[in-house]
């Protein structure tokens, strides 16, 4: 919790800055109130139709809520229970349903985004867990994606797959699959060069990737995972939905929270993609990386009871 605490003070402060007369408010909150926190919440880059409904929800339940909650307090409510039915995931569930080995993962995204890191990080995560894990770089258009993909298994000890430069990445998922199949590897993590939507070329080849993942093996691959900018903010949404209409994107990874006050549009974005956020990149080194958990990702972003004026401490 206190990674996750540390990774979200810049959006922690940019509430903050804008709510510390207000967050230990209790009772009853007027109108005035109500446009600070609207201010607030916008400039944590939850967007409008997201803000909107909060704001709404504090409306309604400012009359209600007494002199026992303070904004803050009521701030969280509603933003858990505007999110309660988003589909959530667990990684102890997910290594327990019982797929065949590998589990596949494809990881999908634009320019820069940090797939590869993340991957790095993830294979770090599964070796430490005690699994086998094989890395594959279907991203063939860049040398350099091999040798950081390379350079990264040399820091896990993951087993890495490449092949030159120019070589069809299909055929690198499908070689992947086969060797972590023949080996018993327990998870398979595929890199893919970043792309973006409007390029209708680099998608198809995109969904041939997951076509032919399914040939080299029924079911895969198991998770065809979205990795977001956090510093992009909501500038990414459009580029993500036209992600989840090419490709059956099943989850949501958020890198660089550490680095950016718009740690909110990963809510937003989650809330309207209506996917599960699996992951959040919390730093540069390979531990930095956490499973999502909603509550604490809102205590987080706002802060707890102990420290609603403020961005008090946190052990």
């Amino acid at each position: 919790m206190k990674r996750l605490w540390n990774a979200l003070s810049k959006s922690r402060r940019k509430l903050g800055e804008s709510l510390a007369s207000l967050l230990g408010t209790r009772g009853p909150i007027d109108s005035g109130a109500l446009e600070r926190a609207e201010e607030a919440l916008l400039a944590a880059d939850l967007g409008w139709e997201f803000t909107e409904e909060i704001i709404e929800a504090l409306r309604s339940d400012s009359a209600s809520r007494g002199e026992d909650r303070t904004l803050g307090s009521a701030l969280r409510d509603a933003i858990l229970s505007r999110l309660a039915q988003l589909p959530r995931w667990s990684e102890s569930v997910s290594r327990a349903l019982g797929v065949d080995r590998p589990r596949v993962s494809l990881f999908v995204g634009v320019n820069g985004c940090g797939k590869t890191t993340t991957i790095a990080k993830l294979a770090h995560r599964c070796l430490e867990s005690g699994e086998s894990v094989l890395m594959a770089c279907a991203d063939t258009y860049r040398a350099a994606a091999a040798e950081q993909l390379g350079a990264w298994a040399s820091r896990t000890g993951a087993e890495v797959l490449s092949q030159l430069p120019g070589s069809d990445p299909a055929a690198v998922a499908f070689d992947a699959i086969e060797r972590a199949r023949s080996r018993g590897t327990d998870a398979l993590l595929i890199d893919t060069a970043g792309r973006l939507p409007n390029r209708g070329d680099l998608m198809a080849e995109l969904s041939k990737i997951h076509r032919v993942c399914g040939k080299a093996m029924d079911g895969a691959p198991h998770d065809t995972i979205l990795v977001l900018d956090g510093t992009v903010g909501q500038n990414a949404l459009p580029q993500a939905l036209s992600y989840r209409e090419a490709l059956p994107v099943n989850g949501l990874i958020a890198t660089k929270l550490d680095g950016t006050a718009k740690g909110g549009s990963v809510l937003a974005m989650a809330d309207r993609l209506c996917l599960p956020i699996m992951y959040v990149g919390t730093g540069e080194r390979l531990e930095d990386v956490s499973p999502f958990d909603l509550e604490e990702f809102v205590v987080g972003l706002v802060g707890d009871s102990s420290c609603d004026a403020g961005d008090g401490g946190r052990s």
